[in-house]
């Protein structure tokens, strides 16, 4: 069983940053890809970014490409997501997922994805 647990999350300004970090446990973690959602209220799950179990491989939606950077750190068994240049469309509640098995390579869908952490909110104010 994998456990997700999102942090990081706040109240930023238009044009800043934040970094969530999504860190998990259970056992073989390490092996896992892992990846980054939002949901916004009256909106679906959208895909953000996912990276590999080695963090050689990454992916990103269009929507956030080049401003949004995702990484991990197997030593910690924690993901991350780098956010600059942040605009009022990313105010959301943003969830690190896991696939149903060690090893799959990452997907773009949610149906994809078996654990989900608990979310955390961003806001960006203008």
């Amino acid at each position: 069983q994998v456990q997700l647990a999102e942090s990081g999350g706040g109240l930023v300004q238009t044009g800043g940053s934040l970094k969530l970090s999504c860190t998990a446990s259970g056992p073989g973690v390490r092996d896992y890809a892992l990846a980054w959602f939002r949901q916004s209220p009256g909106k679906e799950r959208e895909f953000l970014a996912s990276i590999n179990w080695t963090g050689r491989n990454s992916y990103y939606s269009d929507s956030i490409k080049g401003r949004f950077s995702i990484s991990r750190d197997n030593a910690k068994n924690t993901a991350y997501l780098q956010m600059d240049g942040l605009k009022s469309e990313d105010t959301a509640v943003y969830y690190c997922a896991a696939p149903p098995a060690r090893g799959l390579v990452p997907a773009n869908f949610v149906k994809e994805y078996h654990y989900w952490g608990q979310g955390t909110q961003v806001t960006v104010s203008s």
